[in-house]
């Protein structure tokens, strides 16, 4: 399997008063010294795809807020509750990427324009108010960020990276937990 780092599927979004910024991808990323056994042409290229899957945990925060936020309707108390326990777990997932980066000498990116430019996360619809809108668009986020995650566990595995593969093996059993949760709003017993 390619190991490629995919950019949003809009790609980033002009800023029109914004002066032009450098690209954010780094041509030749730093790494801090360590004593991880992990080949250093190893570790650069799980850094890169660990900074991949840690714009897209963050645009998963922030899509569990917007949900969280502006949910309205007879579910509203369950729902509210809901979404932000997912987004506090997903705030964990976070930090666990970002510290993995760490751990294997790089910088953790997750400023606003790196999420927004390297996020392959569907956009959240910000027009959305009811329950059932909300549980779809947030179970979209759940599934697609699932599908980065187990995407990410086989290139660690081919990376050879067990550490990495660890972290985002936890995390996808978090998010797939999450996803059942938010699913069943949308299943009904036959």
């Amino acid at each position: 399997m390619a190991r490629t780092l995919t950019p949003r599927r809009n790609g980033p979004k002009s800023r029109p008063s914004a002066p032009a910024r450098p690209s954010r991808t780094p041509a030749a990323p730093k790494l801090y010294p360590t004593k991880n056994d992990l080949p250093e042409a190893t570790r650069i290229e799980v850094i890169a795809l660990l900074n991949q899957r840690l714009a897209e945990a963050i645009d998963l925060q922030t899509q569990c807020k917007q949900a969280h936020w502006n949910v309205k309707g007879p579910a509203f108390i369950g729902l509210h509750k809901l979404f932000d326990e997912i987004n506090e777990d997903v705030e964990e997932y976070v930090d666990l990427i970002a510290e993995r980066v760490a751990q294997a000498g790089g910088i953790a990116e997750g400023t606003v324009g790196v999420v927004e430019e390297r996020s392959t996360l569907p956009d959240y619809p910000l027009g959305l108010s009811n329950g059932p809108e909300h549980v779809a668009a947030l179970s979209d986020a759940l599934a697609a960020f699932g599908r980065t995650i187990r995407i990410g566990i086989e290139e660690m595995n081919e990376l050879e990276d067990a550490g990495s593969a660890d972290v985002l093996t936890e995390i996808s059993r978090g998010v797939d937990k999450w996803l059942w949760f938010v699913e069943a709003h949308q299943q009904s017993p036959s």
